[in-house]
């Protein structure tokens, strides 16, 4: 059975990361879109970013046509709009899709892993997954729970990482 760890995607700038990197770190794994409503949220992805990750917190964001076509750059659009509109400094991967037969294996797992309300397909962009330091995928968030909402729960899974494991 595979694992978070398992799998690998290609960065922005087509180098393939390997999952496995982060381990031991908590993990938000979100599919987003630079032409959608939920937009704004890359502004406190990147708070969050900047607050936690020093704790151990990653941000993993996997830019998506398949909503309303609302993610239609290349690669360097896509930067660009990341970096000079949102400031994001979190690693962004290579636009891929997250349903259908072409969706991203990684996406597969997590939507095996987190059913939404609605089944298992991803219904839109900043759909959110948040996963443990183990890899484990702990909670699945729709598009409208912004990154602020998330954050207890993500201080809750970085506390959870610096308590003593007892016997």
């Amino acid at each position: 059975m595979n694992t978070f760890y398992d799998y690998q995607a290609k960065s922005l700038i087509g180098t393939p990361i390997e999952m496995s990197k982060y381990q031991g770190k908590v993990v938000l794994v979100v599919n987003t879109a630079s032409k959608c409503g939920f937009t704004p949220q890359y502004t406190g992805l990147q708070k969050l970013h900047e607050d936690h990750h020093a704790e151990g917190l990653e941000i993993l964001g996997f830019p998506c046509n398949q909503f309303g076509k609302q993610e239609p750059g290349d690669a360097d659009t896509i930067k660009n709009e990341c970096l000079i509109n949102y400031g994001v400094t979190f690693q962004m991967f290579e636009k891929i899709d997250v349903n259908g037969k072409e969706a991203h294996p990684l996406f597969d797992y997590l939507k095996s892993e987190l059913k939404g309300t609605i089944g298992k397909s991803i219904r839109w962009n900043f759909t959110k997954f948040l996963l443990d330091s183990t890899g484990k995928p702990i909670k699945r968030f729709g598009p409208s729970t912004t990154p602020e909402q998330i954050e207890k729960h993500i201080v809750k899974l970085l506390k959870e990482m610096e308590e003593p494991v007892t016997a």
